[in-house]
């Protein structure tokens, strides 16, 4: 259950990089998939660092996705920034 919260979390946070400028690597599926992949990341890190099971839920369990989403994102934002300096 906690992989439901975390996608959803990272993929509501997603949305909002529609009122960025488009400079993602590979544009707005790859921002999608950083924003999932760190979502899950950092959230999956939270429980396994505080002992509690993947089945265990709470407001908590979805906050942790977030500075998780926005690093994926950032990343994502990075790497389109230094493709577009290279190719110009």
């Amino acid at each position: 259950m906690s992989v439901i919260v975390w996608s959803a979390m990272g993929i509501a946070i997603w949305h909002f990089t529609v009122f960025l400028p488009d400079r993602f690597w590979q544009g707005i599926v790859g921002a999608f998939i950083g924003a999932w992949i760190g979502a899950v990341v950092t959230g999956a890190m939270f429980q396994i660092l505080s002992g509690r099971t993947i089945g265990e839920t709470d407001v908590i369990t979805a906050l942790v996705a977030v500075p998780g989403t926005l690093i994926g994102i950032a990343v994502i934002w990075w790497i389109g920034v230094r493709q577009e300096e290279r190719a110009e």
